[in-house]
Order: structure tokens, then C-alpha cells, then sequence
């Protein structure tokens, strides 16, 4: 039973902030490209950690509090959240638990996205048009890929590439885009790497939530879900699978310029797809487990192509 009266708290906060999962993502897409700054370019050492502090500020607000917020919001009034089995699924967990209230939780949602905005045209104001533009960017992300009328999470597919891989390439590619004014082929690299590896990431958290999915009003027809109803049983892996063989594309490509680098996250990639071809998606507790080691790759990798540049 909900409590009736639930309150805004620090430990809904922390729930809702979903640290680990930000940190294995957007904090590996920031190190990925802030590494090479400290290492190979002839920065001042307080300017690089400076936007880095900003860019990890932005990603623990955005990424964090306002995506989190919009998701729990639509997932709950669509059902999916009720019925999901949430281990690391299914949202925070925030109003399953009353930790927070619908109400607490949609003036948490306005209160944020206001914020964000006025420090968008604070930036642009100043001057600083690179991180009025992240956070823009960001909030679209948020907000398109749960919100109505949009609600591009909903779609197969859709919400991947118009929502999460926007926020999470430009997030990737922020620290050299300022700091050089220009984008180096490594950034670019780094950048797409990691943004389409915590697309693939996203796609194996789905996978628990697939049934939950079906059940909910409108239908979240996932990648995860079109995938099934398209190839069976098995098919809840193809989309982070295919997502996988797309990031060995790029590490071809990097190889050419990068050997060390690309043979290093072409290592962990090979684990990756081993995890998922042997996963058995009918057990919610293996493939938590699986995922977890997905994040602790995915984190290597954005590491790893951050030293070899």
C-alpha cells in the first residue's frame, strides 16, 4: 500500500538520481574525451577540469534528475512500472515505494526544467552558446523521449536515435568541441563509440521490462518488444546485438588510426556480445547480472579509448 501522504526527501533524491547507471554513462562519455585533453594537448589543467566539473554537473541534473523524473512520471501513469519486475528496471522505484508523490514528483519535473532553461539562456547570454546548446539538447532528450505527445520510448527505435543518442554524443564530444573549438577524429570517435554503447546497454535493460511493456496503456513498444513479436523469444537480444556489431563498425574505422585503442575495446565489445548470446532472458535475476557487467564494460571502454588517442 502507497502512504497518502509522501514527501519530498533526500532518500527520494537519491533514488531518483539513479547515480550508478549516470555514472557508468554519461561520466564515462565525459572521461573518454576529457583524458585526452590532460594528457596529449597543452591545456591548463584547471580550464579542462573546470568544464568537466560543468559537463558532470550538467549530465547529474539532466541525465539524473529531469530524465528520470519525465520517465517515472509517463511509466507509471502508463502501468509499464507496476508491472515491471525492477530489479535495475523499472524505474526508480520513487512512487512504487511512496517515497514520492505524482504531485512531488511533476513539481520536481516543471521546478528542474525551468531551472535548466533559464541557465540555457543565462549561457547563451554570456556568451557560452556550446553549453546553452548541451543543455538544450538535453532537455529535448528528456523530454521527447518520455513526455507526450512525443513520448519517443513508446516507439521502436525512435527513442534510441532522436533522444538518447543526441544528449549522449554531444555530451561525449563537449569537452573538445569548447576547449579546441573544433572536434578532433578521436572525439568523434570516443563520442559515437560510447553514445551507441549505452544505447546497446539500454537495450539489455529493457529486456526484463518487455512483458511489463506489453501490458501497459499506450503499448511501450520497445526495440525490445518489436524485436520479440519479429523473431520470437530469441529476439529481445537483436537489438542490442545489432547496436553491438554497429560499435565494431566504428572500431574498424578507429583501428586505422588508433590500433591500441580499438584492439582494447574490440576485446571488451567481444565480451559484451558473448554475455548477450548466452543470456536467458526469462531470468530477471541473470540478466541483472549480466547487465551490471555491461556497465562495468562499457565504462572500461570509454576509459580505455580515452588513453589511446
Amino acid at each position: 500500500m502507497i502512504p497518502t501522504q509522501p514527501s519530498f526527501s533526500l532518500k527520494g533524491i537519491g533514488m531518483l538520481l539513479r547515480l550508478v547507471a549516470v555514472g557508468f554513462s554519461s561520466v564515462a562519455a565525459i572521461l573518454s574525451t576529457v583524458q585526452p585533453l590532460l594528457f596529449y594537448y597543452p591545456l591548463s589543467v584547471p580550464a579542462v577540469m573546470g568544464v568537466a566539473f560543468v559537463l558532470l554537473l550538467g549530465a547529474v541534473l539532466i541525465h539524473g534528475m529531469l530524465t528520470h523524473v519525465f520517465n517515472d512520471l509517463a511509466d507509471f501513469q502508463s502501468g509499464t512500472d507496476q508491472y515491471s519486475p525492477g530489479i535495475l528496471s523499472g524505474g526508480s522505484r520513487v512512487l512504487q515505494t511512496g517515497t514520492m508523490s505524482v504531485r512531488i514528483l511533476t513539481q520536481l519535473g516543471i521546478s528542474a526544467s525551468i531551472v535548466l532553461l533559464l541557465i540555457a539562456i543565462l549561457f547563451a547570454s554570456f556568451g557560452y552558446m556550446e553549453f546553452a546548446v548541451l543543455t538544450l539538447v538535453g532537455i529535448w532528450g528528456a523530454a521527447s523521449y518520455s513526455l507526450k505527445p512525443l513520448q519517443l520510448a513508446y516507439y521502436p527505435f525512435v527513442g534510441e536515435w532522436l533522444s538518447l543518442f543526441p544528449t549522449m554524443l554531444i555530451l561525449g564530444i563537449a569537452a573538445p568541441w569548447i576547449l579546441l573549438e573544433q572536434i578532433p577524429v578521436w572525439a568523434w570517435q570516443n563520442g559515437l563509440i560510447n553514445a551507441i554503447w549505452c544505447m546497446a546497454w539500454v537495450m539489455v535493460h529493457h529486456i526484463p521490462d518487455r512483458h511489463a511493456d506489453r501490458k501497459a496503456s499506450p503499448l511501450k513498444r520497445t526495440s525490445v518488444v518489436w524485436a520479440e513479436d519479429a523473431f520470437g523469444a530469441k529476439g529481445a537480444k537483436v537489438p542490442a546485438l545489432l547496436y553491438f556489431v554497429l560499435i565494431g563498425v566504428l572500431l574498424l574505422w578507429t583501428a586505422f588510426t588508433r590500433p591500441v585503442g580499438a584492439i582494447g575495446a574490440g576485446i571488451f565489445l567481444g565480451y559484451a556480445i558473448y554475455l548477450v548470446i548466452q543470456m536467458d532472458t526469462d531470468d530477471v535475476e541473470k540478466v541483472t547480472n549480466d547487465e551490471k557487467k555491461l556497465l562495468f564494460l562499457a565504462f572500461a571502454t570509454a576509459i580505455w579509448l580515452g588513453m589511446f588517442v
